[in-house]
């Protein structure tokens, strides 16, 4: 069972979902939620993250919105729902609350102060937007939205980043995928994963498009990644 905290910014305060692992002392690892809040599936990851040994939280991004929102993506209200938090949320201000997250749990008592992120769809485009802006060891991001338009802050990225890019994303057009993997492909930081016919949340549990076996393939090369980039 996870924890609430409330972290604390100039703007206001919000709270994270913290999960802890056995030992007293551990890196730790920010979640960056999808689209549908801290909800079942994000939590899920973050006690995953536990289980292998990092201390885990994640910070509700969307309380500029509306704190504590927590849906799934199994209905079309909820979808349309979800999608209007996405448009209504501030990219900005949302790095900042990353941020303020880095900070509160590098300060925690079971925190070794090596700290690390990992976000999914809309999280993934804020795990490569904290990797170029937060003091972040390592990021990892999962078919991140809209990637492209910040490919101008690659020169920025001073820490590892990985990215799992889907080749059939339906969110990424093979454009945009293209031009990311371009941008990328030879940064010293960066090491780029791509999953053949796979689309657009392909390691969402109970998604659509849920792929178990690379699912499990991408959470094993991240599990190596952070093990590596944050001892």
């Amino acid at each position: 069972m996870g924890e609430t905290t409330t972290i604390t910014t100039p703007d206001g305060s919000f709270s994270a979902y913290v999960a802890r692992p056995v030992a007293d002392k551990a890196p730790a690892v920010v979640v960056i939620q999808e689209i549908f809040g801290v909800n079942a599936v994000m939590r899920g990851v973050a006690d995953e993250l536990a289980a292998a040994g990092f201390l885990a939280i994640c910070p509700d991004l969307f309380w500029r919105i509306e704190p504590g929102i927590d849906i799934t993506d199994q209905s079309e209200a909820e979808w349309k729902l979800a999608f209007s938090y996405f448009n209504a949320f501030d990219v900005e201000k949302g790095v900042s609350d990353i941020a303020a997250t880095i900070d509160h749990i590098r300060a925690d008592a079971g925190s070794t102060g090596k700290v690390g992120a990992v976000g999914f769809c809309l999280g993934g485009l804020l795990a490569f937007l904290t990797a170029t802006r937060t003091s972040a060891d390592a990021c990892v991001g999962y078919y991140g939205v809209n990637l492209q338009q910040y490919l101008g802050e690659t020169e920025k990225l001073a820490h590892p980043l990985m990215l799992h890019i889907a080749e059939q994303d339906g969110f990424t057009p093979p454009e945009a995928r293209d031009m990311i993997i371009a941008a990328l492909k030879n940064h010293p930081q960066v090491t780029l994963h791509t999953y053949p016919g796979r689309d657009h949340a392909f390691a969402r549990k109970g998604g659509e498009h849920y792929d178990a076996k690379d699912a499990n393939l991408a959470e094993a090369r991240t599990a190596a990644f952070f093990k590596a980039n944050l001892a």
